[in-house]
């Protein structure tokens, strides 16, 4: 049996960020799920974390990411590459199967089990089944549109859902202003 789940997308403009994700989860070919919330406010609400992957894994990665915010000041950069260093030096860690996309209102990052730290170079990431569908529809909507993030959040999972058969259910957007 295969889990699918999850199509997470982020976006940061002009000190602005939003993140939306799906609310599907999938086993082979039924839908178990259309209401899972599968992003996180952390660092006093100054950051948004989406879940992707194995969904106890996506989870402990979001509590050490959150640790590491702690350390760091709230400090993303810093705290995403100490996350990314244990995540790969720490054997207990490096079999965990999860990608966490996250914005504050400077950047987008992708953290992934690999010990990868990817920064956006157009200040937008996704993560998940859909994710191809999800940026690619981002990209346009930014592009031509003035949308606000959050608008172009919602709007490019939508366009997701309505191609990738692991993406739909109830979307969620949060927003950093």
């Amino acid at each position: 049996m295969t889990l699918r789940a999850t199509t997470v997308l982020g976006i940061v403009r002009n000190g602005r960020a939003a993140m939306a994700s799906d609310g599907q989860v999938s086993l082979d070919d039924t839908v178990i799920k259309s209401t899972a919330r599968k992003i996180r406010r952390l660092a006093d609400g100054r950051v948004l974390a989406g879940l992707s992957g194995s969904g106890a894994d996506a989870m402990a990665m979001v509590e050490k990411l959150e640790e590491k915010l702690e350390a760091f000041r709230g400090n993303l950069s810093r705290a995403a590459v100490e996350l990314s260093r244990e995540w790969r030096s720490d054997k207990s860690l490096r079999d965990m199967n999860a990608y966490i996309a996250v914005v504050d209102r400077q950047r987008a990052l992708l953290i992934g089990g690999a010990g990868d730290v990817l920064e956006s170079s157009d200040g937008i990431i996704a993560t998940g089944s859909g994710h191809a569908y999800a940026l690619a529809a981002a990209r346009a909507l930014d592009a031509h549109t003035r949308m606000t993030p959050a608008r172009i959040a919602r709007e490019s999972l939508v366009i997701a859902s309505e191609i990738c058969i692991y993406t739909g259910g109830t979307i969620q957007v949060e927003e950093l202003r």
